[in-house]
């Protein structure tokens, strides 16, 4: 049998969304090869369970919780069992997100707006609504949201998903405002391109073996777990860290 690992986020508790492929899927795993318990959402089941399958095979250990984050209540329900099976969480990852696609404002579905508001934007304020109060009863509750760079930048047709990510910018800064005083820090994380499904779907031509590995940012997301970070209302770059 594999030992269970004893690293850095050792006997922490963290919760990532959007975890069965891209970005989530390398933290789950980096945080488990550092000792965390990852507790895992997404839609497709298949996808937690093969992870859950390389997370063992590190020696650690994962809650599997096949969940849309759009399911408001079922967010509010994983903050009630998380409350009363382990009795805080020490790292909230909000990382599921859409695109919704490019288009002209005036052209764009409204169920397709409404959509990207409710992954990108809606979901992570009822994400903070439910787990800030576990956050808080962590030593050293860790909150880590992914935006992006188009959120600070005025680019055509890209409208829905910017506006959604300067939201949450916004919602993340004024949060991260509201738990100064406490024991709870909460950063802003944008991995620039990444090859993910999401960024295929925004750019289908692009040769996505040129762009940095998923895991490389394994580290930034990290420090931004561990308990000695310090940094709180930060809006972290990680296309410079990993220049770094």
């Amino acid at each position: 049998m594999t030992e269970a690992p004893a690293g850095r986020l050792a006997g922490r508790l963290a919760l990532i969304t959007g975890a069965s492929r891209g970005l989530g899927a390398a933290a789950a795993l980096a945080f488990a090869r550092e000792g965390a318990h990852c507790v895992l959402v997404a839609r497709t089941v298949g996808g937690l369970e093969a992870l859950d399958d390389r997370i063992k095979a590190l020696g650690g250990q994962a809650t599997l919780v096949p969940l849309d984050v759009t399911d408001s209540p079922g967010i509010d329900r994983l903050g009630a069992a998380l409350h009363e099976r382990f009795g805080r969480v020490d790292v909230l990852l909000g990382n599921a997100g859409v695109l919704g696609g490019l288009s002209p404002i005036g052209h764009i579905d409204p169920k397709l707006f409404e959509q990207v508001m409710a992954v990108n934007v809606t979901a992570n304020w009822r994400l903070i609504r439910s787990i800030d109060p576990l956050l808080r009863a962590s030593d050293t509750g860790r909150a880590i949201f992914v935006t992006s760079g188009i959120s600070r930048q005025v680019v055509p047709y890209w409208s829905a998903y910017a506006a959604s990510k300067a939201a949450l910018d916004m919602m993340v800064g004024v949060y991260a405002a509201e738990i100064a005083h406490t024991n709870v820090r909460a950063n802003l994380y944008n991995p620039g391109p990444m090859p993910t499904a999401l960024r295929s779907q925004a750019f289908p031509g692009e040769d996505q073996s040129t762009l940095p590995p998923l895991e490389a940012h394994a580290e930034a997301l990290i420090g931004l777990a561990m308990p000695s970070c310090t940094l709180n209302g930060a809006w972290v770059a990680g296309d410079e860290a990993l220049k770094r």
